[in-house]
């Protein structure tokens, strides 16, 4: 799989405007300012494919990348508190509609913040896609910003938590480090290929 291929392919406000599902897609899911944006960025080799904001709550649509053999799905951020409620209702009826229509999603990548316990948000889709029985993985972002100690103590605190979800892979991640990336590019590629070669 060529990570560097991808191109912005679109973006969908409405679940009416998602396009076909044409191909396998791997979707990332996190809460607002998690850092979604830089973590695809890294991931694909670019530094600006994907728009990164200081701003929560910015991206309120679906956005599509397509690489030359998936197709990677950014969805708009959750759980921001200043985010008007038709706002809010809109994210869920795209969100839900995502998910509720036929797609060949192979893979959710799961985010949440390193330095922080799950939040409320993020039980409800990590629970959500446990539900669906869709194949997920959490990856745990700004992994940089914590020392030695505060790392390994954040890293068994977060095991502890997540250990419910039976055999979850959870993965550091730093864009800046670039501590992750290859072991999320690995995990990718074998799920896409997995199900093409049945």
């Amino acid at each position: 799989m060529n990570f560097q291929s991808a191109v912005f392919e679109m973006s969908a406000g409405l679940s009416a405007q998602l396009p076909e599902s044409s191909l396998p897609e791997v979707v990332f899911s996190g809460r607002s300012n998690v850092g979604k944006s830089s973590l695809i960025n890294a991931l694909l080799g670019r530094k600006n494919l994907a728009r990164t904001s200081g701003t929560p709550g910015k991206t309120a649509t679906i956005n599509f990348y397509r690489l030359n053999a998936v197709r990677f799905v950014d969805l708009p951020g959750y759980g921001y508190a200043r985010v008007s409620e038709s706002e809010k209702k809109r994210w869920q009826s795209l969100v839900q509609g995502y998910f509720d229509a036929e797609r060949d999603m192979r893979l959710t990548v799961q985010l949440v913040d390193m330095r922080h316990p799950p939040s409320a948000d993020d039980w409800l889709m990590l629970d959500y896609l446990a539900e669906r029985e869709t194949p997920f993985v959490v990856a745990l972002t700004k992994s940089d910003k914590l020392n030695k100690s505060e790392y390994a103590g954040r890293l068994a605190a977060l095991q502890a938590d997540l250990h419910v979800y039976e055999g979850l892979r959870i993965i550091p991640f730093s864009a800046v480090t670039r501590e992750g990336v290859e072991i999320l590019r690995e995990i990718i590629q074998t799920s896409v290929e997995e199900e093409e070669d049945l």
